[in-house]
């Protein structure tokens, strides 16, 4: 008998690695799950940073629209509890029909029919993208919560699938609560990479925001173009304008933590375990960010690996962070 693992296996393997040395807080989180489950929520993560990558990559827009196409069309043939070829010509990178599979789609696919991933989540993580790679301008928070939404809520949407809930009714709260711990990991996301993010001409906080507080002025940006206010705040200082922006900001994704963690009451243990992690990271990401606001205008604020072990033990003994 071969000892050669099938191609689910490896499929499977390469999204682990992918995940494992991509995701960051993600993955403190989702290693608490048993194997299965794990799996998918890699799965989910590998297909998430291939769209991802596609925004961020160096293509003209006109070649990252056409790569999104192409992933749309890969999840067409998953369909919304699998059944499709997982087949290597959807993500852009794969080659012709009867070519190796893509490991990526071959996983989405089978984690898809294990699990009933809600295929309109996957579809809405594309039109989040888009969003990055037309360059919408975010002049009020209810703009900002839209991209949140696709990007991020529908991935909470996604782990919810995964995890299962014990509320199966059709009016459960728990995907509102998913979408909404979504939201509010996307929020924190969008602070703690401010500079990153002006450097690749994308500004998410609201200029709403940055007006009242006094960071921009009232004309900065005005006309709609994000670019103008990307390069202001690269030649931001740290200023009790800008501290008490971040803290009116850091005030707004810590209540939609708070609404969100709402989901625990639906959850089993271990799945639970898996989201204190999570929120544990981002919550303590967020008690850095106030209490050095500044630092975010110099680098990435992240927290270090034994704290982030720390906090998903303490999860996963029901102590929480």
């Amino acid at each position: 008998m071969s000892s050669e693992p099938s191609a689910m296996e490896a499929a499977y393997r390469h999204c682990r690695e992918i995940t494992r040395t991509e995701a960051g807080n993600f993955y403190y989180g989702i290693r608490l799950l048993p194997a299965a489950k794990l799996d998918a929520m890699c799965a989910v993560y590998a297909f998430a940073r291939r769209v991802d990558d596609v925004g961020d990559g160096s293509m003209t827009p006109e070649q990252k629209l056409a790569a999104l196409d192409g992933i749309a069309d890969a999840l067409g043939r998953i369909g919304v509890a699998g059944g499709g070829d997982g087949g290597s010509d959807g993500g852009g990178d794969g080659g012709d029909r009867g070519s190796a599979p893509d490991p990526v789609m071959l996983a989405l696919t089978d984690a898809s029919a294990r699990f009933a991933l809600p295929q309109d989540a996957l579809s809405e993580l594309l039109e989040g993208v888009r969003m990055d790679i037309v360059g919408v301008d975010y002049e009020h928070f209810d703009e900002l919560v839209l991209y949140c939404r696709r990007v991020a809520g529908g991935v909470g949407r996604l782990c919810l699938a995964i995890f299962g809930s014990t509320d199966s009714r059709a009016d459960s709260w728990a995907p509102v609560a998913a979408d909404e711990l979504g939201v509010a990991m996307q929020l924190t996301n969008i602070l703690r990479d401010v500079r990153e993010d002006a450097e690749r001409r994308r500004v998410y906080l609201p200029r709403e925001d940055l007006v009242r507080f006094g960071v921009l002025s009232a004309e900065m940006g005005s006309d709609g173009n994000p670019s103008d206010r990307a390069g202001a705040l690269l030649g931001l200082e740290a200023s009790p304008e800008f501290e008490a922006l971040m803290e009116f900001e850091v005030a707004r994704a810590q209540e939609w933590f708070g609404r969100g963690m709402s989901l625990l009451e639906q959850l089993d243990w271990r799945s639970a375990a898996c989201v204190l992690a999570m929120v544990g990271i981002y919550r303590r990401l967020l008690g850095r960010i106030a209490a050095c606001p500044g630092a975010i205008l110099e680098e990435r604020v992240s927290l270090p690996v034994r704290e982030k072990l720390w906090v998903a033990t303490q999860s996963l003994l029901g102590v929480g962070a």
